[in-house]
């Protein structure tokens, strides 16, 4: 999958899950944590998109993620795995 077909359905499960987060503050140099998610929200937003995606990876997969980009780039990744 492009890395804009990523970044769009992560987007999405963002604002679903941190409703009052403005979009222009998602950046792909913030972490998650940066945009008020907790760790709670953090997996839950990560399950979401993998589902979304259909990509099957083990949640121990993303601790090393630093930021948007990165998510993004390793979800671009695994998706055509």
């Amino acid at each position: 999958m492009t890395g804009a077909a990523v970044r769009r359905v992560l987007h999405e499960v963002i604002g679903e899950i941190l409703p009052t987060v403005d979009v222009d503050r998602i950046d792909g140099g913030r972490h998650l944590r940066d945009l008020g998610a907790d760790s709670i929200e953090r997996v839950e937003i990560i399950m979401a998109v993998c589902a979304r995606l259909r990509v099957t990876e083990p949640l121990a997969s993303f601790g090393d993620i630093r930021d948007i980009d990165h998510l993004v780039a390793f979800l671009s990744e695994v998706s055509t795995r």
